[in-house]
């Protein structure tokens, strides 16, 4: 691993700690700031308009500015929402910081960081490196997401050293602004581009745009799919099919969320054998029809080594994926097409949630289940349909 790899590899790692203890304080927080839980709800989801905007956004001028110098402005804006957060009560403002800003309330990946940090780390990579490479940029996040879930308990524990809880949320919001220009400060190492005398003018999307509009209507309906399962309704389903208490559920998420990281270096072995599309499609399919078969079963052991091997299989794709739009598309379009697949996915996924309460409501508590199971399927297959014949370089 190169140096600029490895500052794109610690810069993840700072920011997903913070998008971490930042997604599990921020309503705890808004709430000491007088917020009614309404008006958490449109925080929150000003936050991810704001975030797909922004990434949008830089998905258009990615080019024509180069990912180093737009990945140091979002480490400045990452610091500058934190502060704005720590020391902001009006709620209008509050609006506006959470659409401008870089908190992520659902944490993960999904922000304007993740798109330009792909592109980078494309570049950074040989072609026969690209996918250990995102293997190793999702097991970090993973690994960092943990520790800042662990970090968010920090406010309940400091009271005892005669500091408040509401001073300590406000000093995590201020460590999330330090983690901000410590990440900026790593960006600012990567090496310059070659062609950095001023700014291009370039076309977002070129040659590659047909291949990005179909992979991201297919990568849309692979998160529709996944938005019927997301964790909150598990640990419902769970509770009503099996009477399991939330301290059982928390703990099976935690191994399964284990397992899902030891699965990427597997998907890197799988994809250099077998290919990256190949990897895709035959690790998705088995796990869908884990989740089918875990709608059904009596009994809870048997359902959560299911889910169990699901978390272990469905999560290959996620380096494999990112690998894949990089390799497929040329060096200047990277930043538009990792935008352009990842802004429609987190739209997609919005949506399915509300129908799988509805079904919850129905008394129909398998169909979450089996709808995600059967849509990723008929992804699956129309992914290797349209894209087992496109290949990356290495596998040419």
């Amino acid at each position: 691993m190169g140096r600029p790899a490895a500052l794109l590899l610690a810069a993840r790692a700072l920011r997903d700690f913070g998008d971490s203890f930042v997604a599990v304080l921020l309503p705890i927080h808004l709430l000491s700031r007088g917020l009614a839980p309404f008006e958490v709800g449109v925080v929150s989801t000003v936050s991810l308009l704001g975030s797909a905007a922004l990434t949008l956004g830089v998905g258009f001028v990615g080019a024509r500015f180069g990912t180093r110098r737009l990945l140091v402005a979002a480490a400045a804006l990452m610091a500058a929402t934190g502060l704005a957060f720590a020391g902001v009560e009006s709620y209008a403002v509050l609006l506006v910081v959470a659409f401008v800003g870089t908190v992520n309330p659902s944490a993960g990946s999904a922000s304007v960081f993740a798109s330009l940090e792909q592109a980078a780390l494309a570049s950074a990579a040989t072609a026969t490196d690209r996918t250990r490479l995102f293997s190793n940029y999702s097991l970090v996040g993973s690994l960092a997401s943990a520790l800042g879930a662990l970090a968010a308990a920090v406010p309940d524990l400091v009271p005892a050293l005669g500091i408040g809880r509401t001073a300590a949320v406000d000093a995590m919001f201020v460590l999330y602004a330090l983690l901000g220009v410590m990440g900026g400060f790593l960006y600012w190492r990567l090496p310059a581009p070659a062609h950095a005398a001023g700014p291009v003018r370039q076309a977002a999307l070129g040659q590659s745009r047909g291949i990005v509009v179909r992979l991201a209507a297919l990568f849309s309906l692979d998160s529709f799919a996944g938005g019927f399962v997301v964790q909150s309704l598990m640990v419902l389903w769970l509770f009503e099919r099996f009477g399991l208490s939330l301290a059982e559920a928390g703990a099976f998420f935690f191994w399964s969320g284990l397992l899902s990281a030891a699965s990427f270096p597997v998907a890197t072995r799988l994809a250099s054998r077998f290919g990256l599309v190949n990897t895709m499609v035959w690790t998705h399919i088995p796990a869908s029809l884990a989740l089918i078969g875990a709608a059904f079963v009596p009994s809870l052991v048997v359902a959560l080594v299911l889910l169990s091997l699901r978390a272990f299989l469905s999560q290959m794709d996620v380096p494999t994926r990112s690998s894949y739009v990089m390799a497929v598309v040329t060096e200047p379009e990277r930043p538009a097409a990792a935008s352009f697949t990842a802004v429609p996915r987190s739209l997609a996924a919005a949506m399915s949630p509300a129908i799988a309460g509805a079904l919850f409501a129905a008394s129909l508590p398998a169909a979450p289940l089996v709808l995600c199971g059967s849509l990723k399927i008929l992804y699956d297959v129309l992914l290797l349909r349209q894209f087992r014949h496109i290949r990356p370089p290495e596998e040419a």
